[in-house]
């Protein structure tokens, strides 16, 4: 599916902080703290609101089975968590020596270094920025192995068969919806304007369309969205998001990048 192009801007706008504004980080709790402390270094009241929690799959021996019966030929590593689950699920695993390892985007890939395996990675951190590596291009008759989780998108897996490659998809964790509460909602309500909304995942996104109190979620339809994608751009504007900035990535620091250049647009 194609979707049309949204008017929002790359160009760095200087601005040195996020003083005066409330960053919303809708990342899995387990995974926020990083990008929170940042924001808050920088001035910002960071307000979290999972979209998604990671859970361990039901039957883990069976993703562990997995692990080892393609421990040969090229694999793909979907996400940092994706990396983390694999080495909890099954401890002992090992690469074989002669594999090609892909990343879909830095921060796999550093997750990947800390357990000493090289990974490629894609400058553009996304499955269209990963099948866009030339290492992929040319993969007819090569076993690859999908390491994510249960319920992600199929694009990846799709166009490599299409290219001729034997993929196998390896899930060892599921996303699903949060459960909020006033917790979550009440700080949220109390805080001034501008709400800067960062969205990385299109689950997160329909999660809290869904979940988010009708009034709260209609505030924040006024309020700056930061997309990690093209594609999650037109979702949110789909959602009925009016102001969508758009990152380079879903990196902390193009996210931050991102809400820095809505706050000043909202200062103007």
């Amino acid at each position: 599916m194609t979707h049309r192009r949204l008017p929002t801007s790359v160009t760095p706008i200087s601005c040195g902080d996020l003083v005066g504004a409330g960053v919303i980080v809708t990342r899995p709790a387990g995974s926020a703290g990083p990008l929170v402390r940042r924001i808050r270094a920088l001035g910002g009241n960071a307000l979290c609101l999972p979209g998604l929690v990671l859970r361990a799959l039901a039957d883990p021996a069976c993703a562990a089975r997995a692990l080892t019966d393609a421990s040969t030929g090229d694999w793909i590593f979907l996400s940092p968590a994706a990396v983390r689950f694999a080495f909890r699920i099954a401890p002992g695993f090992r690469l074989d020596g002669k594999s090609r390892v892909f990343a879909v985007g830095s921060a796999t890939a550093r997750a990947l270094a800390r357990r000493a395996i090289q990974a490629i990675a894609p400058a553009r951190a996304d499955s269209e920025g990963l099948l866009a590596l030339p290492e992929l291009a040319a993969v007819r008759d090569r076993r690859i192995a999908l390491a994510g989780a249960a319920d992600g998108r199929d694009l990846i897996a799709v166009t490599l068969r299409n290219r001729g490659a034997k993929v196998t998809a390896i899930h060892l964790y599921e996303r699903a919806a949060p459960r909020l509460t006033r917790r979550h909602f009440t700080p949220l309500e109390q805080a001034d304007d501008p709400l800067i909304l960062l969205i990385s995942s299109a689950q997160a996104l329909k999660n809290l369309m869904v979940l988010l109190p009708r009034s709260l979620l209609s505030r924040l339809h006024h309020q700056p969205l930061v997309a990690s994608s093209e594609r999650l751009a037109a979702l949110a504007h789909d959602g009925g998001f009016q102001d969508i900035v758009l990152a380079r990535s879903a990196l902390a620091d193009d996210l931050i990048d991102a809400a820095r250049r809505a706050l000043a647009r909202h200062r103007l």
